[in-house]
């Protein structure tokens, strides 16, 4: 009978023991959340040839943007191989009804231009200003001027 009780009194230090150990360990977790490492805002590219084209590219940007409440922005315009060009619009920052005034824009809202860049922010200053005095859509007269430079016209809707 002593025997056993020693037997015991071992498997019983055996087993405190493990408990205790078991009681200091930290829990084992099969799962994290997700941590966000990058956030991007939305993009949209468009291939084009022509102004008119690079203007509707524009209008498309703005359209593909308001979905996320936000404003396109020229990213970058490149040259391709087959002559076209890729210009992507990145869509920045919230749509905010604005108190400012209105854009002054030139008498009969001529631009002259003599890049893709100067094109498209004519086309978003006009767009600014037509949204501004509530006569959407517009439309555009784009015209070739004798010293290389180019001129856009745009019209507001009524």
């Amino acid at each position: 009978m002593i025997k056993t009780f020693r037997g015991l009194k071992g498997f019983g230090i055996v087993a405190l023991t493990m408990v205790s150990a078991a009681a200091c360990a930290q829990p084992v977790t099969t799962s994290t959340a997700p941590v966000a490492v990058q956030a991007s805002t939305p993009t949209v590219t468009y291939n084009y040839r022509t102004d008119a084209e690079l203007l509707q590219a524009n209008q498309n940007a703005i359209t593909y943007c308001g979905q996320y409440q936000t404003t396109p922005r020229t990213g970058s315009i490149t040259n391709n191989a087959d002559g076209s060009r890729t210009v992507v619009f990145d869509c920045v920052g919230p749509v905010v009804a604005s108190t400012a005034p209105v854009p002054v824009v030139p008498a009969g809202m001529r631009y002259s231009y003599r890049t893709d860049q100067d094109l498209v922010q004519a086309s978003q200053n006009a767009s600014a200003y037509c949204a501004r005095t509530g006569a959407l859509p517009m439309t555009s007269n784009i015209i070739t001027n004798a010293d290389g430079s180019r001129t856009v016209v745009f019209q507001c809707s009524r």
